[in-house]
């Protein structure tokens, strides 16, 4: 028969044993750091409570300002030429012949005068503004409001 080998304990073994152990180590220690020592209790607090100096220094620096650069910068306009614009207008007015027949609007545009203004401008270059109902020059495309004053 072959000899048999020594029985080795498994690894739980082992933590059965040092598991508990470490247990009630922990808590003998709670139990210790527990109890309430008096003494030293008070010792502890009458060292807190013993005043102690204080010393604050408060520096405080001011820079004095530097005087503030002001540059006034005047911008002058470059003269623009003068341009003038003429524009000339020729009105020819005949003389009346009178032959109106009497009855102050012959019913044509001109309103009895044989003169012809193209529009307003050329009525006030000739001097003619306002022109009424039955003066030379008149017409219905002068008179904006159909009120009988032309260029008004």
């Amino acid at each position: 028969m072959p000899p048999t080998p020594p029985e080795r304990r498994p690894g739980w073994a082992r933590k059965r044993i040092v598991v508990p152990a470490a247990i009630v180590l922990f808590l003998i220690g709670v139990g210790i750091g527990a109890s309430d020592d008096s003494t030293a209790t008070e010792k502890a607090a009458e060292s807190k409570a013993a005043p102690s100096v204080t010393v604050t220094a408060t520096a405080t620096a001011t820079a004095e300002p530097e005087p503030a650069v002001t540059e006034t910068v005047t911008a002058s306009p470059k003269p623009v030429p003068a341009v003038t614009r003429t524009k000339t207008v020729k009105v020819t007015v005949a003389p009346d012949s009178g032959t109106n027949g009497g009855s102050g609007d012959s019913g044509s545009d001109d309103g009895g005068g044989s003169a012809y203004y193209a529009n307003c401008s050329a009525v006030r270059a000739a001097g003619a503004a306002p022109i009424r109902t039955g003066d030379p020059g008149y017409g219905r495309h002068l008179d904006r409001d159909g009120d009988g004053v032309a260029c008004e």
